[in-house]
């Protein structure tokens, strides 16, 4: 007897199901890397550890994020993307269940630098989009999978702040492990193998090199305001991070394989874009971060609303609604304008959102007006980056160079929260025996976040004009496009 032939998905249900099943990977994501957020107040006595040791928790995801994104992405090109991708949503998911079984903080702070690997899911995603969809349905889904990022956070931080508020705070992790479980079963049977690759050998000493520079300088970054700027161990990290990361653009130039081609980053078109990137994920960042805080200082500040934390998410959320409504806005302008176009006009509003902060952060509506114009910024800014980076590589190479453009993004972060917090405390005052940012240090943290969104929009001005996009010169569509992109190179 014939043995029955294994269920699959038809051609026509999967690539129906393609775009979705990539949007909610990034989703969940973002959701991940949100979730224990409300937290951390509470984490020290949940676990018996010091209030030092709990920050290990957000910078260990950042930290292996920032690492894992570029491998993962040059892995991706090399290996299968959606191999790679597969494995990443199952080590978030992995690192959701030790999360959910354990209060030791040990084991926390390696179960988050293990989902810090789901960083890498975007540049992924947008990769294996550039391959398999007709160059028609691209470019609006590539401009939602790059939204993904600011709606899951603005879902996340609501959710986990009613878990911990009415549950046992285990149970958030419990829910997202069943989420990444069921993320990682549809990835592998929904979405297509795409079969552009780049052969060769995966480069080892520069995947080290790379984790290396960037544990030394990330680290230095995030623990400069608890350490000490002028400290030694500051210092030494940046001075190691200077020489490693000197030593490993030296041996990237030399290498027939390099895990990052520093060739095509020194391409205006390209280096300019990273360039950009680093800037937005500046003036990104400090909307959350400043929004947050704000909104939770006490009424006895003056300026502060005293909101609970599941107040202050619901703040953020009329953001993640914007981007999500916003992003097929993106895709169009892209389409007539071109994505330069976009990215400096995402910039600009950027900076129009820092302006309507400065201008009032006292009254509610005002404050949810200006995040949410933020919001509509990044949309703008983050949906045009990607399609920058698709529009100036190789095919074969859109993992890594996208991976590389969110290793940009993660190091604004970076930057942003060590400059904000730098400038709070230094802008503070007592209340009631502890130190509380005042209403001035806020409005020069919005203005500082607004430079750099205007610095970001020269920038974009600044990348040489990007033409049609690969592959629309002619119609062709699926993987044969793909394959026509990778021989035709940038």
């Amino acid at each position: 007897m014939d043995q029955p032939a294994p269920i699959s998905p038809s051609p026509r249900l999967r690539d129906r199901l393609t775009i979705p099943v990539l949007a909610s990977g990034g989703i969940l994501m973002a959701v991940m890397q949100t979730v224990v957020v409300p937290l951390l107040p509470d984490l020290p006595r949940l676990t018996g550890a010091s209030a030092a040791a709990v920050s290990w928790t957000v910078t260990a995801t950042l930290l292996s994020g920032a690492v894992l994104t570029p491998v993962l992405g040059r892995a991706g090109d090399m290996y299968g993307k959606r191999r790679v991708l597969t494995a990443a949503l199952a080590l978030m998911t992995v690192g959701s269940v030790m999360c959910a079984l354990s209060s030791d903080i040990g084991v926390l702070i390696a179960a988050r630098a293990l989902q810090g690997a789901a960083a890498s899911v975007v540049p992924l995603s947008i990769s294996i989009l550039r391959d398999e969809l007709p160059p028609e349905r691209r470019g609006s889904a590539v401009a939602l999978m790059s939204s993904t990022v600011g709606i899951g956070a603005a879902l996340g931080l609501p959710l986990a702040a009613l878990v911990v508020q009415y549950a046992d705070w285990h149970t958030m992790f419990w829910l997202t492990s069943v989420l990444g479980a069921a993320g990682v079963t549809a990835t592998w049977w929904a979405v297509k193998e795409s079969p552009v690759r780049e052969p060769g050998r995966f480069d080892v000493l520069g995947a080290l090199g790379l984790a290396a520079g960037l544990v030394c300088l990330l680290l230095g970054v995030s623990q400069g305001g608890t350490w000490g700027w002028g400290s030694a161990g500051v210092l030494g990290l940046f001075l190691g991070a200077a020489v490693v990361l000197a030593l490993w653009c030296r041996q990237q130039l030399r290498t027939a394989r390099p895990l990052v081609d520093l060739r095509l980053v020194t391409r205006p078109r390209v280096g300019l874009s990273h360039v950009a990137a680093l800037l937005i994920g500046f003036a990104f960042y400090a909307n959350s971060l400043v929004t947050a805080q704000l909104v939770q200082a006490p009424k006895a500040t003056g300026y502060g609303l005293g909101l609970s934390i599941v107040a202050t998410g619901l703040c953020l959320l009329p953001g993640g609604v914007t981007m999500l409504l916003f992003s097929p806005l993106s895709a169009r302008i892209s389409a007539t304008r071109g994505p330069r176009i976009t990215l400096a006009l995402g910039a600009a509003v950027i900076a129009c959102g820092y302006a309507l902060r400065i201008a009032d952060s006292r009254d509610l509506w005002m404050i949810i007006l200006g995040a949410t114009v933020v919001a509509t910024g990044t949309t703008l800014a983050y949906s045009a980056l990607p399609t920058l980076i698709l529009r100036a590589v190789p095919a074969a190479q859109t993992a890594s160079a996208n991976g590389v453009n969110v290793l940009m993004r993660t190091i604004g972060q970076a930057v942003s929260s060590a400059a904000v917090a730098a400038v709070l405390v230094h802008h503070s005052s007592p209340l009631g025996g502890v130190p509380v940012p005042s209403l001035h240090g806020y409005q020069l943290a919005f203005a500082m976040a607004g430079a750099v969104a205007l610095a970001a929009c020269t920038a974009a001005l600044s990348i040489p004009g990007d033409g049609p996009a690969p592959g629309t010169r002619r119609a062709r569509s699926g993987t044969r496009g793909a394959r026509d992109e990778a021989m035709e190179g940038a």
